[in-house]
């Protein structure tokens, strides 16, 4: 099978926002305890951080983390989480049926984000609570010095202000598996007030209005139009949430649900510009994909009610979701131009690219690489390519092509990066590449990942799912000729000179 992409700088898509490679930490599971924090683990710091899970934080070079949830924080009250740790109080949580300690909260957070080179985005309670406990949060992180609430942070051996710079106003509050749900009408009112509140008391932060929890959600539109046309003025961004799954052990349609993807995006920036019209506004409300990832292999897994850290939602992940990541990867760069922050979920352990065992080691998951790849190459401009392949018919969807791929251009490091899945589960691609006015541009690197059954996991013992390096391209009159394997993950990397 022949395909045929053409590349331009022209094809300029926009300017990739670093923190579009971001991730997420929720309360929940081995996230905390046991992921990211484990005092009495052989790696741990003087923090009692995991310096083994740093080291591949690092390796993901992950720019932004959102905290401490997620369903978690609709019922969180964050002064347990600060102040001598032997103070602070255990409570149950009721997201997730078990028991919060409190030994790790927002300084320790903070605190960690450092270690690994990595912001924070913060999210507010505003189920059970309200704007007065939003705009104090943000006197206690940002404020430097002379009023209760930064006074205290210093008190309690933080002298320096954190000077967050992205908060997230609640999460999925249309859900009504949420602690405090409201209507899209009492959250867009809350939203506002909060956000208000928090800019009146630091003016250099942004903030996220919380979408619809998903696509198929009943309230997902309505709520957004709703919510917004009341928020709209205060806030920065809304919030897009979406998990995938092969419930039906059916690849092909598995691997196209990034065409599904690609709608629910362009369906929410079509809101958004509705309602700038609507007010005739030139205020544009960008995109926060703050919620993202595979998840369908550890649901309803049995679990001790009330207990602390007890493992949930730990999904093993296969070959195939790894194409899959890649490919909805591809599609937020797409739309790079209104997407300016995506976090994958989650980080550590809860349905995470990064897997670690209590007191012992720790493996990269499948799903770790092409996130990898895309965080550390995928940086610069978006330039949206011509793709001329064949397309595939299957249950759920129709004309889906078989190549998947977006381009990066780097013009400061004169280094260009092509991003491509071959959806074919049995045919090699020979791709050829019209490189318009990449003069002088060489491949220095064709790395891919192929040759494996769809269900291939890796593990503590067993790590062979990953990357290879593969005999550079040839050019010949700007045309690069790329074999893509069956079934398979790719990356080109060239470079001027």
């Amino acid at each position: 099978m022949k395909a045929k992409i053409t590349l331009a700088k022209e094809f300029r898509i926009g300017e990739i926002d670093k923190r579009i490679y971001g991730s997420f930490i929720e309360h929940l599971g081995r996230a905390v305890y046991g992921g990211i924090y484990e005092p009495d683990h052989p790696t741990a710091d003087e923090n009692g951080f995991r310096q083994d899970v740093i080291d591949l934080v690092k390796k993901l070079n992950v720019p932004v983390v959102r905290y401490p949830g997620g369903n978690f924080v609709s019922g969180y009250n964050w002064e347990d989480g600060v102040g001598p740790v032997e103070n602070r109080p255990k409570k149950l949580d009721l997201a997730w049926g078990t028991t919060e300690p409190n030994l790790f909260g927002t300084n320790e957070f903070l605190a960690w984000c450092k270690k690994a080179n990595a912001e924070c985005m913060m999210a507010v309670n505003l189920g059970t609570r309200g704007p007065d406990e939003a705009r104090n949060i943000v006197e206690y992180c940002n404020h430097k010095k002379g009023s209760y609430w930064s006074d205290l942070r210093i008190s309690h051996g933080v002298k320096d202000p954190h000077n967050i710079k992205l908060w997230c106003l609640g999460n999925e509050m249309d859900g009504g598996w949420q602690m405090g749900a409201k209507t899209a009408t009492e959250y867009g009112r809350v939203a506002l007030e909060a956000s208000k509140m928090m800019k009146w008391t630091d003016p250099t932060i942004e903030t996220v209005l919380c979408g619809s929890s998903g696509r198929y959600h009943p309230t997902f539109g309505q709520w957004e139009v709703d919510s917004l046309d009341i928020a709209y003025d205060s806030v920065d961004y809304v919030s897009l949430h979406q998990y995938y799954g092969n419930h039906a052990d059916d690849t092909p349609s598995f691997l196209a649900k990034s065409l599904e993807l690609e709608e629910f995006i362009h369906t929410v920036i079509c809101i958004c510009d509705y309602l700038k019209a609507k007010r005739r506004s030139k205020k544009q409300i960008n995109l926060s994909f703050d919620e993202w990832n595979v998840w369908y292999h550890s649901h309803n897994r049995p679990f001790e009610k009330w207990s602390v850290a007890p493992p949930l939602l730990e999904d093993i992940y296969n070959f195939e979701d790894a194409l899959l990541v890649g490919s909805m990867l591809i599609t937020l760069l797409r739309h790079c131009d209104r997407i300016k922050i995506a976090c994958l979920a989650q980080l550590v352990n809860v349905i995470a690219p990064i897997f670690t065992q209590t007191g012992g080691g720790i493996f990269r998951q499948t799903i770790f690489f092409p996130f990898m790849h895309l965080s550390n190459y995928g940086r610069g401009s978006a330039l949206l390519p011509l793709i001329d392949c064949e397309k595939y018919d299957c249950k759920d969807f129709t004309d889906v092509p078989y190549i998947e791929s977006i381009a990066t251009f780097n013009e400061e490091n004169e280094e260009m990066t092509i991003f491509c899945v071959n959806k074919n589960l049995e045919e090699n691609i020979i791709l050829d590449v019209n490189l318009l006015d990449f003069d002088g541009y060489k491949p220095v690197e064709f790395i891919s990942m192929d040759g494996h059954a769809k269900n291939e996991v890796n593990s503590f013992d067993n790590t062979s799912v990953k990357p290879h390096n593969n005999p550079l391209p040839e050019i010949d009159n700007s045309i690069l000729t790329a074999e893509l394997k069956a079934f398979s993950w790719n990356v080109i990397r060239l470079k001027k000179g």
